[in-house]
């Protein structure tokens, strides 16, 4: 049989050879911690702590703002400084809670208290998962309970856990599994246990062959769960090109994996799962990477959410020379920052300093009409068509040429011999859209009031 794989995609330089031996090696820090309310997809948590608070290590600081929300957990024992805006990866300052730590990590009552989760309903998991607040793990940061809640837990066929790990530098997963796959495994079982028609799926290129070794023992001889080796080829772990690589079905933007009898989950978010489930562990730490040519002594480290990722760069011993480009996340998907000072949140995996930046080097041309985005695009899209539309702020056609089903996944900017900033086109374009939708349906509210207003 042959490997699982998509349509479209590209092969990247892979750059994990920087840190996949390096061992998740754990970090401690004192002094201020920083809780942004926005830490993925849906509305900003609401804060329910206030400035003099003394708080607990995996106390509850926000309550979800939203049904798509979550809520927040302190990750630090400590006294609340500020409830205040504060710079975050996107750019942007977000409400945030600012904590400054004692240095104890005093917990609440019951941390670490073991469940047998066999023996809980599944209202009872779902809860206890909203209130660890736990999110996608893997970059989008969709609420997990939702994710947890379809309309039909008889309809879902497949529980695919991605663990492709497809994004060139990170190698923070692929250390999850070698060190950690009771967690992941245990993680899925929790879930199979909501979905009674439902077998586990472990998703793994075939770029990590000791990886699939690993887990395929953890699972043993469990009839419900798998592995399913995926060809090496980005962008594998997305979520579309995932169901579609496993199951052969598809999905658009206007659906959910649900639709497709599906729910997704990154490995990391399974491990957060069997830790609020079975350990009674909010999520308050997470592995990431921190990689690329500029630092000085690359790593996998285990860190407690809210210290800034500079703080950690300067503990691995700082930069070989100063870099000329940083990405939180990885070179693909991940935002260029300009200032390091920016918390590490639940849906953040990455910190990649680079001693030159590419884009400066090369600026572009003008497209030369190869075709290669075509080819390479995992949704079927014709970039230089919608680039053109993009050009033009021309929305209409932007949405015509189904523009909104982009990704922005980055496949056309990588393999553009011109260096067109496609994917920035794009995710401009996408925004733009939205802007106009929310106007248009603003306008129409507003008509609708007047007119009910007059009658």
């Amino acid at each position: 049989m042959g490997l699982a794989t998509f349509r479209g995609g590209v092969h990247t330089y892979e750059g994990k050879n920087l840190s996949e031996h390096c061992a998740i090696q754990p970090l401690e820090f004192d002094g201020e911690f920083v809780f942004p309310m926005s830490q993925g997809i849906g509305a900003p948590s609401k804060p329910i702590v206030a400035k003099g608070d003394y708080v607990l290590a995996g106390q509850k600081i926000a309550e979800p703002g939203g049904f798509i929300s979550a809520v927040v957990n302190s990750s630090v024992s400590g006294t609340v400084k500020a409830v205040e805006p504060r710079l975050t990866t996107m750019g942007t300052k977000t409400m945030s809670v600012v904590i400054e730590s004692d240095g104890k990590y005093e917990t609440v009552e019951g941390i670490g208290q073991e469940r047998d989760y066999t023996k809980l309903s599944k209202d009872e998991i779902r809860s206890i998962v909203k209130e660890a607040g736990i999110v996608g793990m893997g970059g989008a940061g969709f609420p997990t309970h939702v994710k947890l809640a379809p309309k039909s837990d008889d309809a879902i066929e497949y529980v695919i856990a991605n663990g492709s790990e497809c994004e060139p530098m990170l190698t923070n997963d692929h250390r999850l599994m070698l060190e950690e796959p009771e967690r992941i495994i245990g993680g899925l079982k929790v879930c199979l246990q909501l979905f009674p028609n439902a077998k586990g799926v472990v998703a793994i290129e075939n770029n990590k062959p000791d990886a699939i070794e690993r887990i395929q023992k953890e699972i043993g001889d469990d009839p419900r769960i798998s592995v399913t080796v995926m060809r090496t080829k980005y962008p594998e772990g997305g979520e579309r090109q995932l169901i579609f690589a496993v199951t052969g079905r598809h999905i658009n933007s206007t659906m959910l994996p649900a639709d497709a009898g599906c729910v997704v989950d990154n490995v990391a978010t399974l491990a957060a799962i069997y830790d609020a489930v079975a350990k009674s562990t909010p999520i308050m730490e997470k592995a990431i990477t921190i990689t690329g040519d500029a630092m000085k002594n690359p790593a996998n480290v285990r860190i407690r959410l809210g210290v800034s990722y500079g703080r950690i760069a300067e503990a691995l011993g700082g930069y070989k020379e100063p870099p000329q480009k940083i990405i939180c996340g990885g070179p693909m998907m991940g935002m260029a920052l300009w200032n390091t000072d920016v918390p590490v949140c639940k849906n953040t995996s990455a910190l990649c300093a680079f001693l030159k930046d590419e884009v400066t080097i090369d600026p572009g041309t003008h497209c030369v009409r190869c075709g290669r985005c075509v080819d390479a695009c995992p949704i079927f899209l014709v970039p230089p068509l919608m680039a053109k539309a993009a050009e033009r702020r021309d929305i209409a056609k932007f949405e015509e040429l189904n523009g909104m089903e982009c990704i922005e996944c980055g496949t056309c900017s990588y393999i553009c011999p011109a260096k067109r900033p496609l994917t920035q086109f794009f995710k401009q374009m996408r925004r733009d859209v939205m802007t106009a939708r929310r106007a248009k349906q603003a306008a129409e509210a507003a008509k609708k009031a007047e007119a009910e207003k007059k009658a």
